[in-house]
């Protein structure tokens, strides 16, 4: 096997170094390799990361591994292992130091105290907690308690339009846990105060959530693209990713926009939907667009049908009956 990269990493207790370890990629005949190895006192130990002929997966699963090592408390002894430069930087940066330190100096109580409110006014305007506040917003509210509008809107995520909405009610939450805080605003106390290395570890983890997630989406879109070309229904999809029938569906329309071809698996799943109304679909495209589904599902079903049918099948045949629809309007001829 062909080494094409190595580099090292140590982790240090009080400035002393405890572990060492290596992260290599080597390739033999067309295939990929990666793994890590470590070593304790005089115990190394190996651990395979990939093995395959994907560069682009093996790169995804490299900086998902990569960053949880770098969580733990690893730090490469040469740089380039990562680029520290990716960061944020300036009031990003800023933002980024506040949400770490309310993560790290919890105010549970309080904020159990906020997601209560959340959850009241969420009811009382019929709308997803998450529109009211973020739980990255209300955790800063609950350990930095501002007093006044002005303290509230320094805040990473609260605008004007929110602080207008809601501020009051919030104010009169904070002012009501007395007067000890954990410093005054504004709040550039916190830079002085928050650990480095707990910043820095605090970062990892964010970045260890985010290339998890990317890595698990371009794995999901690998076994769709095999199972496009194994001519596999959308519900034998959903069972190889675990995904919902919904979440496949987008899946294929961004394939579709990246160039793949769906037509095989559009035309397996409406093979049970009649001529006539597929017609009907196409129609209200023509004339109403596709960039909004609810229209055209009004305009083709009556409330008997969508009664009998339930929502999410009949939007399910909208959803691909619109890639075909795209794809052809794509291929036609430009007027002119």
């Amino acid at each position: 096997m062909r080494i094409v990269f190595l580099n090292s990493l140590e982790k240090k207790l009080n400035g002393a170094v405890t572990d060492g370890a290596q992260v290599w990629i080597g390739e033999e005949e067309g295939l990929w390799r990666m793994g890590w190895n470590e070593t304790s006192g005089e115990e190394e130990q190996e651990t395979i990361w990939y093995e395959g002929g994907s560069w682009s997966e093996m790169l995804h699963v490299y900086r998902h591994r990569l960053v949880v090592k770098l969580g733990e408390g690893y730090r490469p002894v040469i740089d380039g292992i990562w680029d520290e430069r990716e960061g944020l930087q300036g009031r990003g940066m800023a933002a980024q130091r506040l949400i770490c330190y309310s993560e790290l100096h919890e105010n549970e109580a309080f904020y159990n105290d906020l997601c209560a409110w959340r959850r009241k006014k969420a009811s009382a305007n019929r709308k997803a907690p998450y529109m009211i506040a973020s739980n990255r917003l209300l955790k800063l509210i609950s350990v930095f308690r501002p007093w006044t509008t002005e303290e509230l809107l320094q805040l990473p995520g609260m605008g004007e339009s929110k602080a207008t909405e809601f501020g009051q009610e919030l104010l009169e939450m904070t002012q009501s846990q007395g007067s000890e805080r954990p410093g005054d605003f504004p709040l550039g106390w916190v830079d002085q105060d928050i650990d480095e290395e707990a910043f820095r570890a605090w970062m990892y983890k964010q970045k260890e959530a985010k290339f998890k997630l990317e890595m698990e989406k371009f794995s999901q879109r690998r076994i769709i693209l095999e199972s496009l070309a194994q001519g596999l229904d959308l519900q034998e999809i959903c069972t190889r990713t675990g995904l919902e029938r919904r979440d496949a569906v987008e899946l294929l329309e961004l394939l579709e926009k990246d160039g793949y071809t769906t037509d095989s698996l559009v035309q397996l799943e409406l093979k049970d939907m009649p001529l006539e109304q597929q017609s009907a679909v196409w129609k209200a495209f023509e004339e109403m667009g596709d960039s909004f589904l609810k229209p055209v599902l009004q305009r083709v079903y009556d409330q008997e049908t969508i009664d009998a049918g339930g929502l999410d099948p009949l939007y399910e045949r909208l959803r691909l009956l619109r890639i075909s629809y795209r794809r052809q309007k794509e291929r036609a001829p430009k007027a002119g």
